[in-house]
């Protein structure tokens, strides 16, 4: 029967070995989410060149990803650190997409039947928003201008009190 002995130097070899392991499978779990979501929002957002490039940064680091995630580190630890990683990411991305995004001109058009008018132009008249509107039969068609998210949301809450059918577009980014 042989018995190996490991010595000090070996163990702290090992234990490094093992900690480097460990670093670098949780950094690029973290920074494979990070370029996934970038991936998904830049292939809504970007052109055709800039969504290509980050899709090919994307796989190309997922391939590693993959490569790394057969390392001898137990299944319940990578769990937990894709999930963590997972969570980290996503917020993370979308925190910056959130403080970069810019406000936009939101085009809200909304039908009112004709008894609702008098009413209806009282509410939206309190809000001093930007609006236009005229008279098809028994509807009146209004167009709302919202250059906030604050705006946009007050536009809704009148209209959802009346019940109102809307459509809203985006026209274009305020600077």
């Amino acid at each position: 029967m042989l018995i190996y002995v490991c010595n000090q130097t070996e163990l702290k070899t090992k234990g490094k070995k093992i900690m480097n392991l460990i670093i670098i499978f949780v950094l690029l779990n973290i920074a494979n989410v990070i370029i996934q979501t970038v991936k998904s929002i830049a292939t809504i957002k970007c052109g055709k060149t800039m969504a290509a490039i980050i899709n090919a940064v994307a796989y190309g680091l997922y391939t590693v990803v993959v490569v790394y995630t057969v390392c001898d580190l137990p299944l319940w630890f990578k769990v937990v650190v894709v999930a963590v990683a997972n969570l980290i990411g996503v917020f993370v991305v979308k925190l910056f997409e959130e403080k970069g995004r810019k406000d936009k001109l939101w085009k809200v058009e909304a039908t009112i039947h004709f008894e609702d008018f008098d009413e209806f132009k009282t509410a939206v008249d309190s809000l001093r928003i930007p609006y236009n509107y005229f008279c098809i039969k028994k509807y009146y068609l209004f167009n709302f201008y919202a250059e906030t998210q604050e705006q946009s949301r007050m536009i809704k809450k009148v209209l959802d009190n009346f019940d109102a059918k809307y459509f809203v577009s985006e026209t274009k980014e305020l600077y």
